[in-house]
């Protein structure tokens, strides 16, 4: 396949939220495709009505849209190889299930609910733990290899329900080659007799991506490690059909695992931690709660983007910030690891606060246009940003963090204050707050030399005044330069909060 165009397809069900996991598939599939010139498709594998859940698709195709992973091919963007929604290709899957019944390579199989439960039930007082449909099992239940062809045809006829299951051959070894693992081989006497299509006309997981990859010219099957035990049966699928020679490469990335380490990261790890394990917030009809997404807790998609390409890769480099252009020049499928990768969240808080770091005040504002006062402007605003950018580490930090550069604080720390505010220098504060008042200092540097040298000529110390200070400006101990936000305040705005800060101080030490 060395000569053909790469094509790839990330081909999420619409069963639930896109877990980060499916997140890190698709980015790969991606970047492959990119790095190699080649199509990134979105396939939606909705075959299984049972656990279709309202809303999912739609969730899938916003994720994407909003990490930048659009697919050239798709439901919303289709091609020549469509239709990209599983259940409207049924006929297509009918035809090739009728194939490998008349090639013999599958058979139909009318056991009831009941019936497979009894032979589960025989075959674990037996002593077999992991009861299974297989080459020996088939041979005691209700089928068209035990019975007759007439019986076969009066139950087809009847309308009577049937599934229709893999014959898988006894006695031989499937070897193929994966991109991560290297040779990977099962024997055919540990597979079971895979259902290929569903009582209800549907084709299940493994009949319908081997169709469809087919059909649609994959080259490249990257997918989790879950699905790592399936693969035996899509080779021998793909032998049945005698498309040997157009069997994709294939590739089966590692788990993403808990914190701890131990464990696949599942949504009740991030309820439980207070951390996201979606893109985006999800909203669950069947449970009634709601998952946070890293979009909604303040992250950049290319912070993300850049976390999830280093969970089971890297460069080969010290070299960390990526982003999706550097990414898809920087990426190999040689440098994935085989182990699990632990999600690590503040890894996470990390690199989005990088990508906060170098945004431009401009791109930060836009997208945090509605959090901000209505009154502020565009410019007050920005410079507020400029300022809480090194420290933000989330979207939110910028106006959460920032709240008393738009409206005086209500409250003061009080027990800081109590230690650093001595009475005997309120004359000196309310000189400051005359000065500061009456400056015309152009930059916050100017207002700096003004006010340390009236601390320096009174021989007051910069530890008595300047913390105290910050205090009646911002009501608290942290934020950015002292002399940067009065600057910005402004003269009058900086005097008012010292003399209001002054008066509470005083009645504060008075009450000891």
């Amino acid at each position: 396949m060395s000569d053909q165009k790469v094509r790839v397809r990330f081909a999420p069900s619409p069963t639930g939220p896109l877990h980060i996991g499916g997140v890190r598939t698709a980015l790969y599939n991606y970047l492959f495709a990119r790095q190699a010139g080649g199509d990134f498709l979105l396939r939606i594998e909705d075959t299984d009505q049972t656990r279709y859940v309202e809303g999912a698709e739609e969730y899938i195709l916003e994720s994407l849209k909003w990490l930048g992973l659009e697919p050239d091919e798709s439901i919303q963007n289709p091609g020549a190889v469509g239709p990209y929604r599983q259940s409207e290709r049924r006929g297509i899957y009918q035809q090739h299930v009728e194939e490998l019944i008349r090639t013999g390579k599958a058979y139909y199989a009318f056991d009831t609910a009941e019936e497979l439960e009894a032979m589960r039930e025989r075959e674990t007082a037996a002593g077999h733990h992991s009861p299974k449909y297989d080459a020996r099992v088939r041979m005691t239940m209700r089928n068209s290899i035990t019975l007759s062809k007439a019986d076969t045809d009066q139950l087809l006829s009847s309308g009577h329900p049937y599934t229709v299951r893999m014959r898988i051959p006894t006695g031989e070894v499937v070897t193929f080659s994966d991109e991560i693992r290297g040779t990977v081989q099962f024997s055919t006497d540990e597979l079971d007799d895979k259902v290929l299509l569903k009582a209800d006309g549907l084709p299940t997981y493994h009949l319908a991506n081997v169709v469809d990859d087919k059909l649609m010219k994959i080259t490249h099957v990257i997918r989790g490690e879950e699905w790592l035990s399936s693969t035996a049966h899509h080779v021998l699928l793909y032998q049945s059909f005698g498309w040997e020679a157009e069997m994709p490469v294939f590739a089966h990335l590692p788990l993403i695992l808990k914190p701890s380490g131990k464990g696949k990261l599942s949504k009740r790890d991030g309820a439980k931690f207070g951390f996201p394990v979606f893109p985006l917030e999800w909203k669950d009809p069947k449970e009634d709660e709601i998952y946070g997404g890293f979009r909604e807790m303040g992250f950049l998609p290319e912070a993300v983007l850049n976390f999830l390409a280093f969970m089971g890769w890297n460069p080969g480099t010290d070299e960390e910030i990526f982003n999706l252009a550097s990414l898809c020049k920087a990426f190999s499928m040689s440098q994935i690891n085989k182990s699990g990768a632990r999600f690590d969240f503040d890894k996470a808080t990390w690199y989005n606060q990088q990508y906060i770091i170098q945004a431009t005040a401009e791109e930060l504002h836009a997208l945090t246009v509605s959090a901000w006062p209505e009154k502020a402007t565009k410019e007050y605003i920005q410079s507020v940003i400029r300022m809480f950018q090194p420290r933000a580490e989330r979207l939110a930090d910028l106006y959460e963090k920032s709240t008393y550069l738009f409206s005086a604080p209500a409250t003061y720390v009080d027990k800081p204050l109590k230690k650093k505010y001595k009475v005997q220098n309120h004359e000196a504060f309310a000189q400051i707050a005359t000065m500061v008042g009456k400056s015309d200092s152009s930059t916050a540097v100017e207002l700096a030399d003004l006010v340390k040298g009236y601390i320096t000529t009174q021989e007051l110390g910069f530890g008595a005044i300047l913390p105290v200070l910050r205090i009646f400006i911002t009501g608290g101990m942290e934020g950015p330069d002292l002399f940067d936000m009065m600057h910005l305040l402004g003269a009058s705005e900086s005097e008012l909060r010292i003399r209001n800060g002054l008066q509470y101080a005083h009645q504060l030490k008075s009450g000891e």
